[in-house]
């Protein structure tokens, strides 16, 4: 079985010694010599490039993704060849586009924010006067780790955007400013024959629009509800591979969809060690159309604290040893980056009975590794 993945970043990676566990070889297309992946990597080059990108398809029985960046109409080529695409470009596009995101989900009745399509200033002057004087406006394409987000009261705050909407898709995106209590993520998997499974939601701690932590199982949220909704947007979307569902949970308790990503996600990374299947090995196994292994979680609680890059830029190698002496039960992960302030640099992962214990011990890790 060989599956080509499109990007060479951390994901791709974490792909690598799942799939060689399941016999499967894994091909990647990266952008650039030296990325994460590199161990994998036999092609690097231009994966908007339908000639490159067809020639990769061309060698390979399933084309997946470490991002949601290919341009749709690059991958119905590839799918027109014959090559399977999963998830397909027909569900990508909705993680792509958060316009036709909230679009289709509003079609089918799912519960999110209010929000509107965006294309003039005045027009979004309207918005931010009728949902309370601060909103929150996104670019509908392209946008992540915060990036393409601001929360204004002003439409002249994004001036810059408006200048540019023609690059932009041709609107912008504003949504009610939901007071929340937590963020939560659901990350499942579905296969092409439509099994679906998932893991426990869990909760996401930001730091500066960057996930910093996450808590497995979320505390004090209505799993039975936030799973339903994942699978409704499987369901609905035709989603294959893992899906993360990351939504708003309001003082009511009520749960609002706010972002879709459909690949391996950051909050899903404790799963490789808090999880009988690792979200990489699912993700394999749902776009080659294998049973979904088991999703229940190995322990009580599961710690994940992401190694952001400092202004110091370390690479954290040297604090590895006393690290792992002081704190033996802490599984590190490392991407392979050249360090830079604020970049997902790896990951700490510790497991156990009790939430504070866990997540005090996971949280000194990550400080002692980054030498703060």
């Amino acid at each position: 079985m060989k599956v080509g993945v499109i990007g060479g970043g951390q994901l791709a990676r974490m792909m690598i010694p799942e799939a060689i566990a399941l016999g499967i070889d894994l091909k990647v297309f990266a952008e650039s010599e030296g990325m994460s992946a590199e161990k994998s990597t036999t092609v690097v080059g231009d994966y908007t490039n339908a000639e490159q990108l067809g020639w990769f398809a061309d060698g390979v029985d399933v084309i997946t993704f470490d991002h949601e960046h290919v341009p749709i109409t690059t991958l119905q080529q590839v799918e027109k060849s014959g090559t399977s695409v999963q998830p397909p470009s027909e569900a990508l596009q909705f993680a792509q586009n958060k316009l036709l995101m909230r679009t289709r989900l509003s079609e089918a009745g799912l519960p999110m924010p209010e929000w509107e399509e965006i294309k003039t200033p005045d027009q979004l002057g309207r918005f931010i006067s009728s949902h309370g004087g601060r909103v929150i406006v996104k670019t509908p394409i392209g946008g992540y780790d915060g990036k393409g987000v601001r929360v204004i009261s002003d439409a002249n705050e994004v001036e810059d955007w408006f200048a540019n909407i023609d690059k932009l898709g041709g609107s912008l995106l504003a949504e009610q400013l939901v007071e929340f209590v937590s963020e939560i993520a659901v990350l499942s998997a579905r296969r092409p024959s439509g099994e679906w499974r998932a893991w426990p939601a869990v909760e996401t701690v930001q730091l500066n629009g960057v996930c910093s932590q996450v808590i497995a199982p979320a505390p004090n949220v209505n799993q039975r509800q936030a799973l339903e909704i994942a699978e409704r947007i499987a369901a609905e979307l035709q989603v294959t591979g893992v899906m993360a569902v990351e939504m708003f949970q309001t003082r009511d308790g009520e749960l609002l969809i706010n972002e879709l990503a459909m690949r391996p996600h950051n909050s899903g990374h404790f799963t490789i060690d808090g999880s009988i299947t690792s979200q990489f090995e699912q993700h394999l196994r749902a776009v080659l159309d294998l049973p979904l292994g088991l999703t229940d979680l190995t322990s009580e609680v599961s710690v994940m604290v992401n190694l952001l890059g400092t202004e110091k830029g370390t690479d954290f190698l040297e604090n590895f040893a006393d690290t792992m002496y002081r704190f033996p039960e802490a599984k590190i992960h490392t991407y392979g980056k050249s360090p830079r302030a604020g970049r997902k640099m790896g990951h700490i992962t510790m497991v156990g009975d009790d939430l504070e214990t866990v997540r005090s011990r996971a949280l000194l890790a990550a400080a002692v590794i980054s030498g703060s």
